[in-house]
This record gives structure tokens, C-alpha cells and sequence, in this order.
């Protein structure tokens, strides 16, 4: 029988009486290095650091008869030594002894709950995992780190990178059940620890204290300061494409703005912040939309004429006609919409569409040219950059056409 101990960062001291007697009378060890000096010089040590080696003594110590233990670090069977040992032994062959493991024993020290917490380890694995869940917005993620390629240093970069550093506590987490354990809250414009130790991992818990719309900039505000739909996050219009809608609109003092397919509502309440005279229409289709743009608009502290939501075919009806307009929804119903709103649109109007696809492109640039408009086009490509080993890669966004018409 092979016994497989799951240790905390207090290595030994942290075992119960009945596995430190496992321990004490095996005669084959297998423990990172890190614990060999804890060990007891009478038993053949072996470095799980190499696991494939230290595997392949275990398996001949077995044949001979000898007792052996493993020490893991948390739960073996949790991004553990156990996977791997199990595709060289049979289970009746090992008996697992888990302890608290470090995402476990993280919640507890900050005292929330994390049964509905998601985790993910970047061992091994691109940064672009952690980008991608990051855009589900989780309320709380654990995140193993990779020492060897920055740690917590990669974990902030990559926070940064999505636009979500303002939408997250970050706890940096060392040394856990350990008599030097440190847990740290960091904010944004706190640099690492210096004597960050690589045994860490990091929390991020996302916030829910109120903004102060004052500290905010008036235009680019970073994606993370939205509340999302929670059925679609990350699905919303990202912060560099905002900005270019913005000088595409070329806003008024004063007049009429209709936001089409507003989503978290981000464009037209920015719009609000530059120009607060306006008056911003906000329709969104999707259920939820209104109270999610209102509590949007109490963030950045704007007020818009009216938020609704529905059929904008059908809505249209009951709002002022446009100085300005972004058509940022519509799918299939886009070409009907257009063909409503243009002959509303005022002298001098602007009407702005960003496009994901060439073919929308080909239906629409000919109907904004029948009605008289101005037609100019743009292509947006932007990249961010992100961690890719000792350096940094530009990871590229979805690429945006912004067809744009001028009532002249």
C-alpha cells in the first residue's frame, strides 16, 4: 500500500498523530524537496520534484515489499501528484490522505463562502484561460499561479490587461496554514512584496462597494466599472472601440442621442459624461436592460432622458427625432430599423454602426447612400497586451468596421 499525505505549507507539523506514524516507519518517502530537511535520514528519500523518477522507485520499492509514502502538497487529488499516480498504480494499490487545499484554506482566511467560487490554474497553461474566464466575470476566482512565469505579477497584468481591476479585490495569499502565512489585500497602486514567496496564490473577489463617479475619467472608463447582464458578461462594447464611437458620433452641446441595442448602456451614458446637456434614449431588447443601464447611469452619476426596453421598431414611435445616432443592435432587424430612423434623423445628424461582419457592411453602406448621408468607414483592430512567458504579446480583440453617415 501506497499512502499518498496531503501536506499544508506547515509541512509535517501540520500532519495528524496517525500520519505522522505513516511517515516515521515508512521506508520509502517521496516529497518535494522543500520538505526533505523535516524527513528522517533512515528512509530512502525521493523528489517528487522529478515525479516521473521518483514514480518509478516507488513502483520498485512496492515490488519488493517495502512500505512507501508520498507527500503531496492540499488535496493529491486536486491539480495534485494523485492524477498522476493513478495512471501508474491501481487504486487498491493507494490509500489518499487530502488535507485543506490552498483554495480551501484561502476562503477561510477571508472568511466568505466558495461554493460558488470558480478556480482555474495557469501551471502550465497560456494566460489566455484567466483572460477568458475573467470575462464570465465570476464573483470570486481563485487563481493557482506559475512562479516560474511571474506569479501574482502575471495574475495583475493579465487583470489589467482585461479592463477589470477596478471590478476586483485582489488577495495575495503566501505560505497558507504555515506560522508565516501572509495574506494581503492589494490595491491597484500596491507593488508586490518583495520577499513574495513562490508558494502563493491569489483571490479575487469581486466588489461591491459603491464607485465615486469623480474619480472616474470622462470618456474611456475601464470595462470592469459596468455591471454586466449576467446571462451575457463580457458581452458589451470594450473600452478602446468606445472611445472611437465617441469621436465617430461627434457630439453636440445639446440635442437628442439614441442609443440602439445599448447594452450595459456604456456608450451613451460616457456620451452623457462629455455632453450632460444631452438627452440620451437608451433601447436594449434584452430583459433586465433597464434597471442594469439605471444602475450604470448611478455609477457615473448621469442621467439619461429615458431608458427602454423592447422592440425598438415598436419604441422608436415614442422618442424625439435624432441628432445623433448609434446603432449598436438590431441583428436581422438592422436594415428595417435603419430604413425607420433615417428619414428622422435632423439636419446635420450623425448615425454611427459598428459591424461585425463584411456582409452587414454590404447591406447597410447602401442604404445610408440612397437616403442622401455622407458615408465614411473605418476599421478598428486593437490588441492588449497580455504575459506570454519573460515578455509581453498583444492578444488582438474582435475586429470592428464603424460605418458612419452625416445627414449633410
Amino acid at each position: 500500500m501506497l499512502h499518498v499525505i496531503g501536506t499544508t505549507a506547515a509541512g509535517l507539523a501540520g500532519l495528524a498523530p496517525d500520519q505522522r506514524l505513516l511517515v516515521e516507519s515508512a521506508a520509502v518517502i517521496a516529497a518535494p524537496s522543500r520538505l526533505h530537511d523535516q524527513l528522517s535520514p533512515c528512509a530512502e528519500l525521493l523528489n517528487t520534484d522529478k515525479p516521473q523518477v521518483a514514480i518509478e522507485a516507488l513502483a520498485e520499492a512496492l515490488a519488493a515489499g517495502r512500505s512507501g509514502v508520498v507527500l503531496a502538497s492540499g488535496d493529491p487529488l486536486w491539480f495534485g501528484i494523485g492524477r498522476l499516480l493513478l495512471q501508474h498504480f491501481s487504486a487498491d494499490q493507494l490509500r489518499f490522505h487530502p488535507c485543506p487545499c490552498s483554495m480551501q484554506l484561502a476562503f477561510a482566511r477571508l472568511g466568505k463562502p466558495w461554493q460558488n467560487a470558480q478556480w482555474l490554474s495557469l501551471h502550465g497553461r497560456e494566460p489566455d484561460a484567466l483572460s477568458a474566464l475573467l470575462q464570465q466575470r465570476p464573483e470570486a476566482l481563485a487563481v493557482l499561479t506559475d512562479p516560474s512565469r511571474g506569479g501574482a505579477a502575471e495574475v495583475r497584468v493579465i487583470l489589467r490587461a482585461s479592463g477589470l481591476e477596478a471590478a476586483y479585490e485582489f488577495w495575495l495569499c503566501e505560505r497558507l496554514d504555515h506560522p508565516k502565512e501572509r495574506v494581503l489585500k492589494l490595491q491597484p497602486s500596491d507593488g508586490l512584496p518583495a520577499d513574495l514567496d513562490p508558494l502563493h496564490l491569489v483571490v479575487l473577489i469581486a466588489k461591491a462597494e459603491p464607485l465615486v463617479a469623480e474619480r472616474l475619467p470622462l470618456f474611456g472608463i475601464e470595462d470592469g466599472i459596468y455591471q454586466q447582464h449576467a446571462d451575457h458578461p463580457g458581452l458589451m462594447t470594450k473600452r478602446e472601440v468606445r472611445i472611437q464611437l465617441l469621436a465617430e458620433l461627434d457630439l453636440p452641446p445639446r440635442g437628442v442621442l439614441w442609443d440602439i441595442g445599448a447594452g450595459t448602456g456604456s456608450v451613451g451614458l460616457e456620451a452623457l459624461r462629455l455632453q450632460p446637456e444631452l438627452q440620451l434614449f437608451a433601447i436594449e431588447r434584452r430583459t433586465g436592460a433597464v434597471p442594469l443601464i439605471e444602475a450604470n447611469a448611478q455609477r457615473l452619476s448621469v442621467s439619461p432622458a429615458d431608458v427602454l426596453q423592447g422592440d425598438a421598431t415598436r419604441l422608436m414611435a415614442q422618442l424625439p427625432d435624432p441628432d445623433r445616432v448609434l446603432l449598436g443592435g438590431g441583428g436581422s432587424a438592422r436594415t428595417a430599423l435603419l430604413e425607420l430612423l433615417l428619414p428622422r434623423l435632423l439636419p446635420a445628424g450623425v448615425v454611427v454602426i459598428p459591424l461585425a461582419t463584411l456582409e452587414a457592411l454590404a447591406e447597410l453602406r447602401p442604404l445610408l447612400e440612397r437616403h442622401g448621408l455622407a458615408v465614411t468607414l473605418l476599421q478598428l483592430q486593437i490588441s492588449r497586451g497580455v504575459p506570454l512567458a519573460n515578455g509581453t504579446r498583444l492578444a488582438p480583440l474582435n475586429p470592428v468596421v464603424v460605418l458612419r453617415g452625416c445627414r449633410v
